[in-house]
């Protein structure tokens, strides 16, 4: 069913005559509202659902349609997130779009909220890189987070090559409500801070590393084999996967604290 005024009309007048209650047209509009542009389905009611924001991938899309689906999202005034978007693609876009932002190394663009009415809620999230090299995924769940309304605190280059960087930090890694640990290589990272904190840990494997490391896959297999207690893994360089789970596991313990 496409999102259409008819739709929403029928609902609120079934209401009114009580043909239904006011908690199943909850329900029905819940899960009413798509529009249908012929190439794709824009989903304008995710944040409701879900309370993220809609996520575009960017790959495999013209700039033609990407500047369709961006439109339709700034003229509803919701949040957006477009993932694995280029520069060069970006640079096209922001000539017919001047309000959409760009991350470079979170290769995402976004409509950045105004710093007026950045009030993230709490606790934060930490985000934790093993190298440098790591940061464009970290930077994905960074924007991701922002996007969501959670605060995002930054921990980059604590490898366990340097264990010494990662315990430094380890009093302001443990204020945050969850983590995301993003590391390439062998991945031992997770573990190790998994063992350390009484937090939920979020791994992201990254592609980053020498040949035996299988262009993520060495990591993914350590960080799934890790065993240290309280530790989820999402797929290979996603950061956007990662800042999703996170955001959505604080919103089921805020839930949870107000019941």
């Amino acid at each position: 069913m496409t999102f259409t005024q008819k739709a929403i009309e029928r609902i609120l007048k079934e209401v009114r005559e009580r043909v239904i209650s006011e908690k199943e047209a909850f329900a029905r509009l819940k899960n009413l509202p798509y529009e249908d542009l012929s190439f794709a389905r824009i989903d304008h009611h995710r944040s409701f659902r879900k309370g993220m924001p809609e996520a575009v991938y960017a790959p495999g899309k013209s700039v033609e349609q990407l500047d369709k689906i961006i439109r339709l999202f700034q003229k509803s005034g919701q949040q957006l997130i477009v993932t694995r978007l280029k520069p060069e693609v970006y640079a096209k876009l922001k000539k017919k779009l001047p309000r959409l932002k760009y991350s470079r190394h979170g290769c995402i663009g976004h409509f950045a909220i105004p710093k007026k009415k950045m009030i993230f809620r709490e606790p934060a999230v930490a985000v934790i890189t093993a190298g440098t090299s790591d940061v464009p995924v970290a930077e994905e769940a960074v924007i991701t987070l922002e996007s969501t309304g959670r605060r995002a605190e930054r921990f980059y280059d604590c490898g366990v090559a340097g264990l010494h960087r990662l315990l430094d930090q380890l009093p302001e890694i443990k204020r945050c409500g969850v983590i995301i640990c993003v590391a390439g290589m062998e991945g031992a990272l997770v573990s190790v801070v998994a063992g350390l904190v009484d937090k939920p840990v979020i791994a992201v494997p990254t592609s980053v590393g020498y040949g035996a490391h299988f262009r993520g896959l060495a990591p993914l297999l350590s960080m799934m084999n890790s065993c240290a207690q309280g530790v989820a893994v999402v797929n290979i360089d996603n950061g956007f996967g990662a800042a999703c789970f996170a955001s959505l596991t604080l919103a089921s313990q805020s839930f949870k604290a107000a019941t």
